[in-house]
This record gives C-alpha cells, structure tokens and sequence, in this order.
C-alpha cells in the first residue's frame, strides 16, 4: 500500500473488509535514523521507513472465542483483502482461544487518530553530530579512538477495533553507545544513553567520562573470583529490574514456576523483598520516559492477550517501599488468579529517595568494586531467578574512596530479588540505558546500588 495512504486509512479500510465477529487492526509506521564511528570518524549514516500491518480477527463459535493473527510489512492495496481474510483463515482453524475476552470498548478516540504519521530523519542528529565531531578531537588529542553509534526511531502506532476504538500512540526511542578505547586495544570504556529527541546526550561529556576510566584502567590489578562490596551503576541496575519484571507474570507465580511464587501455594505478594525503601514502579506518563497510555498487543501469551489491544496502562507500583504489591496480569490471568489486574509496562523507574551520585558512593567506599555494565546475562534457575553474566568494559576496584585501577572481568551469579534483599544503599535516581537489554527496553530511570557481598562465581578473560 503506498505511503501516500495514511494509516488511519488503512485502519478503516482493513476493519471494512473484515467479516468476522470481531477485529482488531494495528498499524505501526515506523521510521529511523542512525549513525555509526569507528577510529574518531563517522563511517555509516543513513535513514529507513517502513509499515507493518496486523489484523487480528475473533470468531465466536458454541465453545468459545478463537483468535487468528497475522501480521505483514509493506502490504499494498491489492495485498489487504487478502491480508484479513487469512487472519479471519486462521481464526476460524484454531480452537477456542484460552485468553478469550470481549474486545475493550468506551476508551475515548485520540483526538490525533486521522492525522498523518509522525516521522524522524537527520535532522534528530543536528546539535548532536557536531558535538559528536568535537568528541573526535578531543580523543585524537587524548590518545583515544571512538567508536560507537546513534539511533533514533519514531514508532507511530495506530488501533482500531470493530468495538469503535481508534487510539494512536507515537513512540520515540533513541540511544547513544561510545566506547573508548586506547590505541593499543588493551583498554576499553563504555558509556550510553536513552533519549527521546537527542537533545538530552553531550557527547563531548561523555568521551571525558570514558578518558577518566581510560586512565583508571592503565594500573591493572588481578583479583580472584569471590563475594565483594560492589557498586552497581543504574545501566546495571536496569538490566537486572527488567529481567526481573519480566519474571513477574501473575500465572506463573501461581502455579508455583517463578521466584514470586510462594512455597505451598499462592504468591509472595505483601512479602517485603528489602529493607531499603524501594518502589519500583512504572507510568506512561513519566516525564521523559513516555510509554504507550494503553495495551499494544500484537500476540497473546502469559503477559498480553490481543484481546487487550486499547485497555487503559495506569500508573502502576510493583514494589512499594519494599513490598512486593503487584504481579502483571491480562483481564484473563487477573480473572484466573484472582488478582488486579496489572497490564503490562512500558518504562520502568527504581526510586528509593536516595539523593547521592555515583562519584558520591564511590567516595564513600572502603574497599570495594565499581562495575561499568553487565552483558550476556542468561537465567539459571527461575525458582529464583538466579542469572548469571559477565561484566564488561571496566571494573574497579576503589580503596579509600579512591579508584586505584582496574581489575579483570568476572562471571557473576546473582538473583536480582536476593540482590533488593541485601542490597545495603541506593543513590539518587536518573535515565540510564540498559546495556544488554537495550535492543527490547530502554525506558528506565534507576539508582547506583551498593552490594556488601555481590558474588563474582569465577574470572573471565573477556574485555
């Protein structure tokens, strides 16, 4: 179909052709721009636009509700009637769907549904790529190469279900990854950002952030695999509270098969996980962090049902002040498990109220380690949520309030909920990029974390 026809267009055109007993339509307009460095110059640059289409159709028969979903890209005009009738194909071929609900209705229409899409391009990158070009000099000056990319996307996402919703949601995402290195290879530094807009990122800030670690790192210190007082910067924080939420589905606490699960039977709900005044919570409304304000399904499973599509995302608590308060549910997992219900989340925000940096907490270390990130974190054990990972680009080790130089990578095993257990101190709360899980989830705000004994299982040789 070609770009000239607006979603919303196509939205009603596809609802149009639909003969089934309900449909849902969702078209997301996507568009991005990105640039990637090596060696202190620019090396690729470049601009894509593209449109995917999912119809989901239900037919209603004596045993219940089935669903049929497809989904495809660059659908032309000839291409849509096909386009429903496979979804209302596969529909009518399925058993009853499990999920079955009837579609959401009386969520007020976007005032911006018939609009065209919003779209990003070059232009995203103006202030920034000749900040960019001053970070260049100024590692060529300092002896450093850098490398790294930049990458904005603006999702437009529209829903129309043949209840009558037409809801729109336009989803910005950027982050900025630098790495440092000397030009020998032998000493690396990381540091990235999430962004909405570019405006927010100083690369030139940045680049002196990874000299300073640069030089930390020209002193090498071996230590053997053990527990440590470590410090947790909020990149590392992040990847271990989204992998925790994504854990937290109500159904399996349930049945017994997640760390949230209470031995005997029923859910560790009302349990207090630390004693630190932790929330963790997430809002679509959160400033700079703005997420979809309703349900985007584009399949069902434990933790989303299309039959969702449009239900209203609240402001939600999973942890307050310690508690465990919320576990995430679908109108059907709620109904299953008797619980909230607890629609998915699309950013998520650590808060203990702690007000120091990172440079703070360090200055307050006796003895101790000072990770950069965590990469290729996998799980062991979901009873609880034992994962295990590598750090990378950069340990610390501190003495006195001081960084007295670097010290080789670990593997490390730790269950993030054991972690809020004993973790001993948070700092103060701000926008950080999750490095591993980046590629899925960006949207976090979280706090520097002190550990007294965080378990590095064994030595690693990687960078």
């Amino acid at each position: 179909m070609s770009r000239s026809t607006k979603p919303h267009e196509i939205v009603e055109r596809a609802l149009e052709l639909s003969t089934a007993d309900g449909c849902v339509v969702i078209a997301d307009e996507e568009s991005s721009a990105n640039l990637r460095w090596a060696g202190n110059a620019l090396t690729t640059n470049g601009v894509t636009r593209g449109r995917t289409l999912t119809v989901i159709a239900t037919v209603d028969g004596k045993e219940g509700t089935a669903s049929g979903v497809v989904s495809r890209s660059a659908v032309t005009a000839d291409e849509l009637e096909e386009l429903v009738r496979s979804a209302e194909a596969a529909a009518r071929g399925a058993g009853p769907a499990e999920d079955a609900r009837p579609l959401v209705t009386g969520t007020p229409a976007s005032p911006d549904f018939t609009d065209a899409p919003a779209e990003t391009g070059s232009a995203v990158f103006a202030d920034f790529a000749p900040a960019l070009g001053e970070a260049f000099a100024r590692a060529r000056a300092g002896g450093r190469e850098l490398y790294g990319f930049a990458h904005h996307e603006l999702v437009s996402t529209y829903v129309g279900t043949s209840t009558g919703l037409r809801l729109r949601h336009d989803q910005p995402t950027g982050t900025l990854e630098l790495n440092a290195k000397s030009p020998d290879r032998r000493r690396s530094a990381w540091a990235g950002r999430s962004t909405r807009d570019f405006k927010d990122v100083d690369p030139t800030a940045l680049d002196a952030e990874l000299a300073v670690r640069l030089g930390w790192a020209e002193r090498k210190i071996d230590l053997p695999a053990g527990r440590y007082e470590t410090l947790l910067p909020p990149t590392a924080v992040a990847d271990l509270m989204i992998y925790q939420m994504w854990s937290a589905a109500a159904r399996d606490a349930v049945e017994g098969r997640t760390v949230f699960s209470k031995p005997g039977g029923g859910t560790r709900l009302g349990e207090r996980l630390t004693e630190l005044p932790l929330t963790l919570r997430s809002d679509p409304n959160a400033p700079g962090l703005e997420s979809a304000p309703f349900v985007v399904a584009h399949s069902s499973g434990d933790d989303a049902s299309v039959f969702d599509n449009g239900l209203p995302v609240p402001a939600t608590e999973w942890i307050k002040d310690g508690v465990l308060s919320r576990l995430s549910t679908t109108r059907h997992t709620a109904g299953l498990t008797g619980l909230p219900l607890s629609p998915g989340f699309g950013n998520l925000i650590l808060d203990g109220g702690g007000e120091k940096s990172l440079d703070e907490m360090v200055a307050e270390t006796e003895r101790g380690l000072l990770l950069t990130c965590l990469w290729y974190i996998r799980e062991v054990d979901p009873a609880t949520l034992l994962l295990t990972g590598l750090t990378r680009d950069g340990v610390y080790l501190v003495e006195n309030g001081q960084v007295v130089g670097e010290v080789n990578n670990f593997r490390f095993n730790e269950s993030p909920v054991d972690l809020l257990s004993r973790a001993s101190e948070a700092g103060r709360t701000e926008k950080t990029l999750p490095r591993e899980w980046s590629d899925w989830f960006t949207r976090a705000a979280m706090p520097a974390v002190r550990l007294p004994d965080f378990n590095m299982s064994s030595v690693s040789k990687g960078v």
